[in-house]
């Protein structure tokens, strides 16, 4: 792909453009966080602070030094979607939610540090033979199963309620509704920008329809927070989960990575990989002692540069400055944080319906035969089945294993993978033996 140079007036906009997509991507990860680990609202808006901030830096630090790429660092939704699984198992478990938090944060660490480690050993090659279609397809189900389940439970008021509130589920499914036909109707720019139209018509629509929800602006000064889901503690099994947790989330990287090719016509060298994967390692110790959702390369990230069509970096770095001038501005952290929970649930809702069609890729095209059948549906409809179960359906098993066996995105994920690697040593033996 030539390079071409980018007028000022459109590095701008298109830089605007960036921000929004990265404040899309991240204001409701620490907003909904805080509330699982119930942090008051001081601690939120400084959660909020710090992952503008944080997130700003990470894709300055790709984008100048890492895979050297217009690609989103943000928080990523696996482990989102881990620690918030992990958070609302606490009562069930019989811990303590700092209990929880503070064994998150020492597993954090740790999976960033062996992240660092097989960075700097150029595994990222050997991983990206591990994750074939079939691993990918269960992985992108799942994720994108688990999140919606999290959006969806918002958007009909069930994280503060037993009960479904129907003004509130009728304003959310109207709100989605809007946005998806910005997204699919919407010309040019204004199809590119369906989130952030959603988020502001849908903002605006909730202060006036539930005026309960609007709260006042806390004004903070940014500041760092060590270990605030809790001081460190080892609980084993959460631990051992969170570490596998930070493995597989490698699998963000190589899928990003090897999606990007196709965009930026060439090839990912193992360099960009080792890059990439030692800067997100580092990231990902500093998030847990930060009390941060751990960064990765967002996938999402390349339907955003196929929609846009702008694939130069200087308007993605500008993005990433600005996103980092709005975390240091305390009262713009503040007001954001009051953004309705219902708007942004019904916002990403829709945005991570995409995560379907991306899994539906990595099967495109192959023929179904019975053992194709087998790699694909025992994963992913244990990890689904699993995910289906009670809370209290685990407490028999071994404290140890429990916060691993209760996951159904990861025991997915792990099936997936052990799956692959038996069919890999029968097509071997087979072909030892001259079998066809």
């Amino acid at each position: 792909m030539e390079a071409r140079r980018l007028t000022v007036s459109v590095t701008m906009l298109a830089g605007f453009q960036w921000l929004f997509f990265m404040f899309a991507n991240t204001i409701v990860v620490p907003i909904s966080v805080g509330a699982a680990f119930e942090l008051d609202q001081v601690e939120i808006v400084s959660a909020i602070q710090r992952s503008f901030i944080f997130t700003g830096v990470a894709c300055l630090l790709q984008g100048i030094f890492g895979h050297r790429l217009a690609l989103m660092e943000g928080q990523s939704g696996l482990w989102w979607g881990v620690i918030l699984s992990l958070a609302a198992t606490a009562s069930t478990m019989n811990m303590e939610l700092s209990t929880i938090g503070g064994s998150i944060a020492v597993g954090a660490m740790i999976s960033g540090v062996l992240v660092v480690v097989f960075g700097l050993l150029g595994m990222g090659e050997v991983l990206k033979k591990w994750f074939t279609p079939f691993v990918m397809f269960v992985f992108l189900i799942l994720l994108a199963n688990q999140l919606i389940s999290i959006f969806l439970k918002g958007m009909l008021g069930l994280n503060t309620s037993d009960s479904i509130d129907l003004k509130m589920a009728l304003f959310s499914f109207a709100l989605a509704t809007l946005t998806i036909l910005v997204h699919t109707r919407g010309k040019g720019i204004v199809s590119s920008l369906n989130l952030l139209i959603g988020m502001v018509v849908g903002w605006i629509a909730a202060v006036i329809l539930f005026p309960v929800e609007a709260t006042e602006v806390i004004h903070t000064t940014p500041f760092l927070m060590w270990f605030p889901w809790g001081q460190p503690t080892f609980e084993l099994g959460i631990i051992m989960t969170v570490v596998i947790t930070g493995l597989l989330n490698s699998s963000n990287t190589i899928a990003t990575l090897k999606g990007a090719e196709s965009i930026f016509e060439k090839i990912t060298t193992p360099r960009q990989y080792r890059s990439s994967f030692v800067i997100t390692g580092s990231l990902t110790v500093l998030s847990g002692a930060l009390g941060l959702v751990p960064n990765a390369p967002y996938a999402s990230s390349l339907g955003f540069l196929n929609a846009t069509g702008i694939r130069e970096r200087s308007p993605f770095l500008l993005g990433a400055v600005l996103f980092i001038i709005m975390g240091l501005i305390p009262p713009l952290s503040g007001f954001f944080s009051t953004i309705p929970h219902s708007v942004g649930n019904s916002v990403l809702f829709v945005a991570y319906l995409q995560l379907f069609g991306s899994a539906l890729k990595n099967i495109e095209g192959l023929t179904f035969q019975p053992k194709t059948v087998y790699r694909v549906a025992l994963p992913a409809l244990l990890g689904l089945a699993i995910m289906g179960l009670p809370a209290t359906a685990f407490v028999t098993l071994p404290e140890l294993v429990q916060p691993l066996l209760s996951n159904g995105l990861l025991m997915g994920i792990l099936a997936a993978l052990f799956m692959e690697l038996l069919f890999t040593i029968g097509s071997r033996i087979r072909s030892r033996k001259g079998f066809k």
